[in-house]
């Protein structure tokens, strides 16, 4: 099966290829599947507020909570996903991963951003693998709808 790589601040959708991204630290991946079209998206949030930098989220919308899960939604209803309420929604991501970041606590900003975006389109988190210290990879299957994490000495479990 191909896969599509997904790189900070950007998304995508799928109906045929493995979506994975790659080294999250503090960003957060935002996955949905739908099971009935048999489809997935996948977003990696950088940072949690696009008002930032208003410019960058004009170009990469993809990088902020606020402007990419819009995003991705509308990515997700070019496949004809549109029954958000039939979306299963995963996370991951969003770890402390320097004692810097624990002061400013990006990992935990994206993470309450990404989840309060969510709730603003009625969408409910089923499972998530965040926080802590590690790095992850994360790996969307579209054939069987698992989510696969991997972590450097810690191994790859399902999500």
């Amino acid at each position: 099966m191909n896969t599509t790589y997904v790189g900070i601040g950007e998304y995508t959708v799928s109906k045929t290829t493995q979506i994975k991204t790659m080294a999250l630290g503090s960003c957060v991946a935002v996955i949905l599947l739908d099971p009935k079209n048999r489809a997935a998206g996948l977003l990696h949030v950088a940072l949690p507020d696009s008002s930032l930098n208003p410019k960058k989220a004009e170009a990469k919308p993809g990088m902020f909570a606020d402007s990419g899960i819009p995003k991705l939604l509308e990515e997700m209803q070019q496949l004809a996903c549109n029954g958000q309420r039939d979306f299963i929604v995963k996370l991951a991501g969003g770890a402390s991963m320097m004692a810097s970041n624990r002061i400013f606590n990006i990992g935990q900003r994206n993470i309450l951003a990404v989840r309060e975006h969510l709730r603003r389109y009625h969408l409910g988190v089923g499972a998530e693998d965040v926080g802590g210290t590690i790095s992850r990879t994360v790996t969307v299957d579209i054939v069987t709808g698992k989510v696969r994490i991997s972590s450097p000495g810690k191994g790859e479990w399902e999500l």
